[in-house]
């Protein structure tokens, strides 16, 4: 017995089940290895679609300035924290904390941009002020969403200051990096 190989790149026969039968008349046609599996690979794992568009995903996930972003966000979350957590210790309850969160902001928005500007959307060439206040302007949209979302969480449903800030903040992130990324950064195409 001679063993050929198989050069149709179809699966032995065993491989594929049983044969069908396309009626009477017709030669039977050989079934390519994915149809019986239900668009499975041959090696009976996940659809091709679907592990193709799981490998776009984790590499658009993964890309570099989203990944520099997310790092950038937490630099601000910690730098913007420290701020407001050092002013409620020391001026908690001398100061009402819709102000300390004012204040914080702007304090972390100073610190931070340089970040941002040169590491994240590295950008060179344009004016760092009009920069600067390009990115404060995106972050008084997100203050707004604080000094309202904060104390909404605070005085109706009890939440701890610093929590209910993580959990304004936690919304306004994936806003942020859609927002610097097309006005605050935008690309410069090339024509």
């Amino acid at each position: 017995m001679t063993v050929r190989p198989n050069t149709a790149g179809l699966a032995p026969e065993s491989a594929r089940g049983p044969a069908r039968s396309p009626g009477p008349g017709h030669a039977p046609q050989p079934v390519p290895p994915s149809a019986d599996r239900c668009g499975a690979d041959a090696g009976g794992g996940r659809p091709a679609g679907r592990r193709h568009l799981a490998r776009r995903v984790l590499s658009a996930a993964l890309d570099r300035r989203r990944v520099l972003y997310l790092g950038s966000g937490a630099l601000s979350a910690g730098v913007y924290y420290a701020v407001l957590g050092v002013q409620l210790a020391a001026l908690g309850h001398r100061v009402p904390y819709p102000v300390l969160l004012v204040t914080s902001q702007f304090v972390a928005s100073v610190v931070v941009y340089p970040w941002y500007r040169l590491m994240v959307f590295r950008v060179s060439g344009s004016s760092w002020v009009l920069g600067h206040l390009r990115f404060y302007t995106v972050g008084l949209g997100f203050l707004a969403a604080s000094v309202t979302g904060v104390p909404l969480l605070v005085e109706l449903a009890g939440i701890p200051i610093m929590v209910a800030q993580a959990l304004v903040i936690v919304v306004n992130v994936p806003l942020g990096y859609v927002v610097h990324r097309l006005w605050t950064f935008p690309s410069r195409r090339k024509n």
